[in-house]
C-alpha cells in the first residue's frame, strides 16, 4: 500500500534480538571475545531469533522511543554431542550387595568390565543420578545400561578377558562409584571434550543456576549513536517473562509479569538512520572461561520494550 504523507502512527511494538547456542554446542564457540553485542548481526536469524529487518537500525525512516529494557535467558535442558566416545576399564562386577561374588554363580560376568562408547551425556547423566540418589556408588542394572545408549551411540559392556560385548544376567550389576565418575571426566577430557559447569550438570543443587552465573558476573550497555545511554550490572533488567516457580526446582530472571522489569526514567530517543546495540561483557577472563563451556539449547534475549513511530499505509 502507498504511504500517506504527512501522517504518522505510533504503536507498541518492541525491538529485540538475541544470542542463540544450537542443541549440543558451546557458548564458546560465539562468544570468542568477552563481549555479546546484540542488534548489531541479524542477518540469517529467524523470528524466533530478531525481528530487526537490518543491524543497528531501524527500518525506513521509522524512529523508536525505549521505554524499557529487557534480557531473557532461556531455562532448556541443555544436550550434549555424542563425540568424543572414551572406554571406562576396570568397572566392577557386583551382586546386589555389592561384592564380586566368589566363586561366581553360573552365568555371572567375569569382573572387571570395561564400558565402551561413553559420552559427555553419559557423564551428566551418571553424575546426576549419582547425586539424586545420594549413595556411595551406582549399581547399573543391563537395563540402566542400555538406557546410557541413544539413537547415535550404543554403550556396550565387556567382562574381562573377552573381547566380545556381553549382558549383564539378572542380579549382576556395574558399579560406578564418584572416582569412577571422576575418572569417566578425566578421561573425556583427554579426549578433547570440554565438560560442562556443576551449574549444568546439578542446577540449582548447591551451585546456583546458569542465569545466576550469567546475571550477577556480566555488565550490559546501551548504545544510541556511540553514546552510552546506561551501563549497569546485568542484574539490573529483569525478564518480566518466562516461566516461574516457587519451589526452588525452575529458576527464572524476574516474575512473568511484562511490568517486573527496568523502566527507564525518561524514555530514550532512537532517531531515524541512527545506530544502536546493546553490549553485555564478562569482565572477569575467569567467569569468561565458564561462561563459554555452556552448553545449548541456549537463548539469551535482548529486549527494548517501546512505541514505534512509523509511516501510515
Amino acid at each position: 500500500m502507498a504511504v500517506v504523507k504527512g501522517v504518522k502512527e505510533k504503536v507498541h511494538l518492541p525491538l529485540y534480538d538475541s544470542i542463540s547456542v544450537k542443541t549440543g554446542k558451546r557458548l564458546g564457540e560465539t562468544l570468542t571475545s568477552n563481549v555479546l553485542r546484540f542488534f548489531q548481526d541479524v542477518t540469517g536469524k529467524t523470528k524466533l531469533q530478531t525481528n530487526m529487518q537490518a543491524a543497528s537500525l531501524l527500518p525506513h525512516w521509522n524512529t523508536f522511543e525505549a521505554r524499557a529494557l529487557r534480557i531473557v535467558i532461556s531455562d532448556l535442558t541443555s544436550k550434549f554431542p555424542d563425540t568424543p566416545k572414551v572406554s571406562l576399564s576396570n568397572v566392577r562386577l557386583v551382586d546386589i550387595d555389592g561384592k564380586v561374588p566368589s566363586p561366581p554363580p553360573t552365568g555371572f560376568l567375569t569382573s572387571p568390565g570395561t564400558l565402551n562408547n561413553l559420552t559427555l551425556g553419559n557423564f551428566v547423566d551418571l553424575s546426576q543420578r549419582l547425586d539424586a540418589q545420594r549413595t556411595r556408588a551406582l549399581l547399573l542394572s543391563q537395563g540402566d545400561i542400555n538406557s546410557l545408549s541413544t539413537s547415535t551411540n550404543t554403550v556396550t559392556l565387556f567382562p574381562s578377558g573377552s573381547t566380545t560385548a556381553s549382558n549383564l544376567p539378572a542380579g549382576q550389576f556395574a558399579e560406578l562409584d564418584r572416582g569412577s565418575i571422576e575418572r569417566l571426566g578425566d578421561l573425556l577430557a583427554e579426549a578433547g571434550a570440554v565438560i560442562p559447569l556443576n551449574e549444568q550438570i546439578f542446577p540449582n543443587d548447591g551451585f546456583g543456576s546458569v542465569i545466576g552465573k550469567f546475571i550477577y558476573n556480566t555488565v550490559t550497555t546501551f548504545f544510541v549513536g556511540e553514546k552510552i545511554m546506561i551501563q549497569v550490572p546485568t542484574w539490573f533488567f529483569p525478564a518480566g517473562a518466562g516461566p516461574y516457580s516457587e519451589n526452588g526446582k525452575v529458576t527464572t530472571h524476574g516474575y512473568p509479569n511484562p511490568q517486573a522489569t527496568f523502566r527507564f526514567a525518561e524514555p530514550v530517543m532512537i532517531d531515524a538512520q541512527q545506530n544502536f546495540r546493546v553490549e553485555i561483557e564478562v569482565p572477569e577472563s575467569e567467569v569468561l572461561s565458564d561462561l563459554q563451556r555452556l552448553y545449548g539449547p541456549l537463548f539469551i534475549w535482548v529486549t527494548l520494550d517501546g512505541y514505534m513511530t512509523r509511516d501510515v499505509q
